[in-house]
């Protein structure tokens, strides 16, 4: 199977997707699913008597769905429940909400705009860009993130290309380039934005993204270079990548006296700004 990872945003909850390019369709996390249509903070207990009484009522639907790892809170992928499309509409049948409705044409066009997509990969960047945007981030700060995206893939692509492997190799290698430049692993970066299942970068200033792709980008560049034939070698490419970043960070300061890495958020930035330009509230940009 191949698979490729992706968050997708309905009325501004996050929603752990996977596409399988075998099957040609989407698998969605069941719990952040179940999240999304109930007024409950227990979702992983809900799904659990949910496939009790479905197994009772005789219903097939608990059996068929399966598991797949998808990545969790602290940056590793765990297996988790997960439904096409169609179990999905099955499933949210059994689901009393009154976001059901909205949800399911959500599914629906999420499953067509892939199939667009797959058409013309183009589409994908546009349907970023409208998401961001109507999050509330700039458009400066959008053609940041998405020039970051595509660092990240030629990176990962190098990554494969030395045969390391997606899941605790990538995310090691990422800590160390994070650490070596921001002075902070992911886990710190994160407690430091006051951040939980929110995506790290998504909440980076301009500049932090910007240096964030000097590393990212300098150790795809020296690896390619001098072709690293272990895992340890690796290690040592990402650190000097992510030195690379952090001269840059640290001339920086010297000159303007002030902290590149600090618990601002682009979010917390940038919506306040929006509310005050143009006197909508915060639900009405979701």
């Amino acid at each position: 199977m191949t698979k490729k990872d992706a968050i997708k945003i309905f009325e501004d909850k996050q929603v752990r997707t996977i596409w399988d390019n075998d099957q040609e369709k989407w698998f969605f996390s069941v719990i952040d699913v179940i999240a999304v249509l109930i007024n409950n903070d227990r979702p992983r207990k809900y799904w659990s008597d949910l496939k009790n009484k479905l197994k009772k009522e005789g219903s097939q639907l608990s059996e068929e769905i399966g598991q797949l790892k998808l990545p969790s809170v602290d940056g590793k992928s765990y297996k988790t429940d997960v439904a096409d499309t169609d179990q999905l509409f099955r499933l949210i049948q059994s689901v009393p909400s009154p976001k059901a409705e909205p949800f399911k044409l959500w599914l629906a066009q999420v499953a067509s705009e892939r199939l667009a997509e797959l058409q013309d990969p183009e589409l994908s960047i546009d349907r970023a860009l409208e998401q961001y945007l109507r999050l509330g981030y700039s458009e400066n700060w959008i053609n940041q993130r998405l020039k970051s995206i595509e660092i990240r893939k030629e990176l990962t692509d190098e990554w494969k290309a030395r045969g390391l492997k997606e899941g605790v190799q990538f995310a090691t290698l990422t800590d160390i380039i994070t650490h070596a430049w921001s002075g902070n692993t992911t886990k710190e970066y994160k407690t430091l934005k006051g951040l939980k299942k929110e995506n790290l970068r998504d909440n980076m200033t301009n500049t932090e993204l910007i240096l964030n792709m000097l590393a990212e980008a300098s150790t795809k560049e020296i690896s390619q270079a001098i072709l690293p034939a272990t895992f340890s070698e690796s290690l040592q490419i990402a650190h000097q990548g992510g030195n690379v970043a952090k001269v840059a960070r640290l001339e920086l300061e010297s000159r303007t006296g002030k902290k590149v890495v600090t618990s601002i958020s682009a979010k917390t930035i940038l919506k306040p700004l929006t509310m005050d330009s143009d006197n909508t509230s915060e639900e009405s940009l979701k």
